[in-house]
């Protein structure tokens, strides 16, 4: 829950995307530029995040950050100053980096290394996502950017719920505090394929859900409707994905999983783009699917060939991967500028065919042993 929580405010950037355009009349490139803002910072401060979790367990990073996340997105609507939106949005971007490496770390032990337990920890984020648009347009829909502060509401929440817990997991056991070593040994070549799959998967989904309500507006003759309906579909489809990849995991391995999807993520993602009518928001939907059935899975292959840095492992896998796809947002919106939004999202089928190639290259790891600063009951199990 802490999690949808802290990823309604990813959501919400690519959500505000359409307001800003409509009421500060941005051009495309403008506008994608406040996707950059949240993701830059975000790019350069989750691997350090990951590495001093690595070193030093910070359960207190994740109620700090979700406040940090909240407050940035309810400022950004404040004044029509675009620099002012740009500092705002990415501010909201660091709180977001610093909750990723750590919450990783905490589900992985909560979760005793379970593939579908994993799964369910990534479905909060997808229900965040989702709910996004819809908080967005309740909020803002009927008034303007003015209204932003009202967002703020879900970080309130999601501290409160995530303290208790992590009361928990800070709590010194069996009279020490020292974290023991990781089994096995890191795997870093396989570890840099998968996240450059990971950042292919980050640049077609963020292009998408910068640009999808814009285009869905133009294919659907200015209907605002659609343009929120194909956005919920994009975050909605995630939620199911990621369930999906985790009961799929249990039964064959996590590669040949995540190979299936980015395969069907290929003709998705051309349907988007390029199927007639309605059956656009089928195609929106079976994208989102089939991208987030590896999310879950990557981060857990991602821990496996890093036994020994899992903080540093789960912020990219989980953290900078996502984010880093919004650097190449601007490009899109000026190509989008200078031809047409669906010249520039073309290029977009590309990215899920080589994630595809990339994992032919990569091997099932042997799961190591879940180690960590845990309740006594969760200290068994591995993945």
């Amino acid at each position: 829950m802490g999690h949808a929580c802290v990823d309604v405010y990813q959501g919400a950037v690519a959500a505000l995307i359409p307001f800003f355009v409509a009421e500060r009349h941005y051009t495309y490139a403008i506008a994608s530029g406040i996707v950059l803002a949240a993701s830059l910072l975000s790019s350069v401060a989750q691997p350090l995040f990951g590495a001093l979790t690595d070193r030093w367990p910070m359960p207190w990073l994740l109620p700090a950050s979700t406040l940090l996340s909240g407050v940035g997105i309810a400022l950004s609507g404040l004044g029509d100053s675009y620099a002012l939106t740009l500092v705002f949005v990415a501010v909201s971007g660091v709180g977001v980096a610093a909750y990723h490496p750590e919450s990783a770390r905490v589900a992985r032990l909560a979760s005793r290394g379970s593939h579908r337990a994993m799964s369910w920890f990534s479905l909060g984020g997808n229900i965040g996502f989702a709910l996004a648009p819809l908080l967005v347009s309740a909020a803002i829909g009927h008034g303007s950017l003015r209204w932003t502060p009202v967002l703020v509401l879900p970080a309130l929440v999601g501290a409160a719920l995530t303290v208790p817990v992590l009361q928990l997991y800070a709590r010194p056991r069996g009279g020490t505090t020292k974290k023991p070593p990781g089994r096995g040994a890191d795997d870093v070549a396989s570890f840099v394929r998968l996240s450059l799959a990971v950042v292919f998967r980050s640049v077609v989904f963020t292009g998408l859900s910068t640009f999808i309500a814009l285009y869905a507006r133009q294919r659907t003759q200015g209907s605002a409707t659609a343009g929120t309906v194909a956005l919920f579909l994009l975050f909605l489809g995630g939620a199911v994905g990621s369930v999906l990849g985790g009961a799929l995991a249990d039964r064959y391995d996590r590669v040949r999983v995540c190979r299936w999807s980015y395969l069907l993520s290929i003709a998705a993602v051309a349907g988007v783009i390029h199927a007639p009518g309605p059956a656009m928001f089928l195609c929106v939907a079976l994208t989102s699917a089939g991208l987030y059935v590896p999310f879950s899975l990557q981060v857990t292959l991602g821990q496996d060939y890093l036994p020994s840095r899992v903080g540093t492992a789960g912020g990219v896998t989980l953290g900078l991967t996502v984010s880093i796809g919004g650097l190449v947002s601007p490009l899109l919106g000026h190509l989008a500028d200078t031809t047409s939004l669906r010249t520039a999202l073309t290029p977009l089928i590309a990215m899920p065919a080589l994630s595809w190639l990339l994992f032919r290259a990569l091997p099932e790891p042997t799961a190591p042993a879940v180690t960590g600063k845990t309740p006594p009951r969760e200290r068994v199990g591995n993945s």
